[in-house]
């Protein structure tokens, strides 16, 4: 008997519910790896870092983290953040540390609108609507450069400093990456988000490399919107909408706006690529920790469940990422739905929901 293909991740559930929506989304690879007949498997090493850990150590994360998880074939991440560690610390001392040390420099947010949950938007009860978020992941505004000085002056006489750097390779990688993936959907047309009009060089920068990568790609239509404008787009005419590139605030602000407008950002899939694939890459949900829901048991595996089926298709599996996008799809058609989307199931029965649309028990 042919050994199976077996896959080496590393999960990282972190706080909050993300240990809740990383074990339903484990549970859902294993029903994968079961359907698969012996084709392939999943060998998971868990990594317990997060608020717990810098309770303990005063660290997020072990010195060596990145080491222990350079070898393996993907990351897959719950969420982070806890009220006993201030949130500039726990981002920078694990998520962030991970996507700049392994330079996950394309992140990428699909917009998805499932059958059976209610949008807030008017326009998705009779118009298809589906477009991409590709969120330039390792510098722009979260680059990290600046610092606090003058403390010791009298009456509130600090100074803080903030720096948003863009690079002109930084720039041109993101945006030719956003091209790249509208060639692959039915409808080819990239929109370029900024604020040029009020920061006069960085966004500049990106602009001129926008039209420059543009004149490589003919077939492609585009637009430059500014971040203010595409906020309203995004209400209004959705439907204009396929890929939306933007800066690492702009993005991350934007696609959080796409999944609330789908019905909660507890549906939100998320993927942080380094495409060369010199380092792992890292999946995740989008939403938070959610300290008020965690342990109850209703937090939506949703997200991280399609972060998983993200993974999927990042591990060669792309049969595999559509079965699980349409049982996800099948779930809540059926109207099986956590609270923040209008119903009454547990975490785990979605979870459950989801095998049984594979045709699995849960194993």
């Amino acid at each position: 008997m042919t050994s199976p293909q077996t896959f080496r991740i590393a999960a990282i559930p972190a706080d909050g519910v993300g240990c809740e929506v990383v074990s339903s989304g484990r549970s859902v690879l294993e029903a994968v790896a079961a359907r698969s007949q012996g084709r392939l498997a999943f060998a998971w090493q868990e990594f317990g870092w997060g608020a717990e850990h810098y309770a303990r150590t005063g660290a997020m994360m072990d010195p060596d983290g990145l080491e222990q998880l350079a070898d393996f074939d993907a990351l897959y991440f719950g969420a982070v953040g806890w009220p006993s560690v201030p949130d500039h610390i726990s981002l920078w001392g694990l998520r962030l540390a991970i996507c700049q040390g392994f330079d996950q420099w394309a992140n990428i947010r699909p917009v998805t609108f499932l059958p059976g949950i209610v949008s807030p938007l008017r326009a998705a009860d009779d118009t298809e609507l589906d477009w991409v978020v590709v969120r330039e992941n390792t510098e722009g505004e979260y680059a990290g450069f600046g610092g606090r000085n003058f403390g010791a002056r009298a009456d509130r006489g600090e100074v803080a400093v903030q720096s948003a750097v863009f690079t002109e390779v930084g720039c041109e990688r993101i945006i030719r990456f956003a091209f790249e993936l509208a060639r692959t959907r039915t409808r080819r047309f990239v929109s370029s988000v900024t604020k040029s009009n009020a920061q006069q060089y960085g966004m500049v920068l990106w602009d001129d490399v926008f039209t420059r990568v543009a004149a490589d790609y003919p077939d492609v239509q585009t637009e430059s919107v500014l971040v203010d404008a595409m906020a309203a787009k995004f209400v209004l005419r959705p439907q204009d909408l396929s890929v939306v590139v933007a800066s690492n605030l702009h993005a991350d602000i934007l696609s959080d706006l796409g999944s609330a407008l789908a019905g909660s950002l507890g549906l939100a899939a998320s993927a942080n690529l380094n495409p060369e694939r010199r380092f792992p890459c890292m999946f995740e949900p989008v939403h938070g920790s959610a300290p008020d829901i965690a342990g109850q048991g209703i937090a939506n595996p949703v997200g991280a469940i399609g972060s998983a089926a993200l993974m999927l298709e990042h591990l060669g599996l792309p049969d595999e990422m559509k079965a699980v996008q349409a049982a996800i799809a099948a779930t809540t058609a059926a109207g099986v739905r956590t609270r923040d989307v209008g119903g009454n199931a547990s975490t785990d029965e979605v979870t459950q929901a989801i095998i049984d649309h594979l045709g699995l028990a849960r194993p």
